[in-house]
């Protein structure tokens, strides 16, 4: 084997936590060969001495400034062009949103295959063979790539531990050019709005979710309130699982029903229409557990299920289960979190 490459996603100049997942996905598969970081955008030079520490042997660095903000047509390119140019057995990286877009871009740039979503990977006579989930995570489906030439590899975020850091490593850095100038590039990017003070859901260790429960909120809405019961889900998920969630440092999910009832916003959803986590633990409060919930966050190491309705799907996956009013049990919870925890 030549090289293994290793992407790691820049976002706001800073590498993603998931990113350091790839790079230990590249160095189990690289069986001795060289893991060769690929860094583009924002201050990625800096980002370059930290992915030695976390077991790199050399690092591509591109900082140009069509790669500081992102978009699919210059990142896609330059990754096409790298893996042209350096034959890299595979190409690993954490399925985002991002990565998605771009490994499937350049995938069909180097008419390379691309697998996705995997939570089990080899790679052994030129056979990269992974494990990832089907119809909606109700099987596990093993697809292999085989021949000679690169494969792309995208991983589920926190299905794999990143390597132990080490600073005193490190490693060769290459500044290498863009492929695309900026009239080139069809899209701009005018602005953005980062979200400030938020844990996002794919990244997090610890999740609290709600469902259609949450409208079972005994609180009384002020006079005029156009719908009581999305009053009391938004007050039961602003004032009860939010609190919970901010002892434990956990990021705030819910179900479809709930975002479809106008509980919460879409980018809090978890399910085969919204985003597939991996959390340590999972807390599903008045979440019945439709199988397309369960597709979206069946993985998660740790299941806790509230509810009231003892016969909801939900309590089959759950490793612990509490029948009873979320509104009684999740306020007493986090009151003797904070109290253990010393908040």
């Amino acid at each position: 084997m030549s090289q293994v490459f290793a992407f790691v996603e820049v976002v706001g100049g800073q590498a993603s936590a998931a990113s350091w997942e790839a790079l230990g996905v590249a160095r189990r598969l690289a069986n001795g060969a060289q893991v060769v970081a690929l860094i583009f955008g924002e201050n990625a030079a800096s980002i370059a001495q930290e992915a030695a520490a976390m077991g790199a042997d050399s690092v591509l660095v591109c900082e140009d400034a069509t790669l500081s903000v992102y978009r699919v047509e210059p990142y896609a390119a330059l990754l096409a062009k790298l893996v042209s140019d350096h034959q890299p057995a595979l190409v690993v990286g954490v399925g985002t949103g991002r990565t998605r877009e771009t490994f499937a871009s350049a995938a069909a740039e180097t008419n390379s295959p691309l697998l996705t979503e995997a939570f089990e990977v080899s790679y052994e006579d030129n056979t990269l063979t992974v494990t990832r989930p089907a119809y909606a995570g109700k099987v596990q489906q093993k697809m292999s790539a085989s021949g000679p030439g690169p494969k792309y590899l995208l991983v589920r975020g926190r299905a794999f531990k990143p390597n132990e850091r080490d600073d005193a490593r490190s490693a060769n850095v290459t500044t290498v050019a863009p492929v695309l100038s900026e009239d080139q590039i069809s899209t701009k990017v005018e602005s953005f709005e980062a979200e400030v003070g938020k844990v996002k859901l794919t990244d997090a260790a610890i999740i609290v979710s709600g469902g259609r429960g949450m409208a079972n909120n005994p609180a009384t809405p002020p006079p005029g309130v156009p719908d009581p019961a999305v009053w009391k889900a938004q007050e039961g998920f602003a004032n009860v699982l939010q609190p919970l969630a901010d002892v434990l440092g956990a990021a705030l999910g819910a179900s479809r029903a709930a975002v479809d009832a106008g509980y919460i916003s879409y980018d809090h959803q978890v399910g085969q229409t919204g985003k597939n986590v991996n959390p340590d633990l999972y807390i599903a409060c008045g979440i019945s557990g439709a199988i397309q919930h369960q597709a979206g966050m069946r993985n998660s190491k740790l299941i806790v299920a509230i509810n009231k309705d003892s016969d909801a799907p939900i309590f089959k996956m759950a490793r612990f289960g509490v029948v009873g009013d979320l509104y009684e049990i999740v306020p007493a919870l986090t009151a003797e979190l904070k109290k253990r925890l010393g908040k």
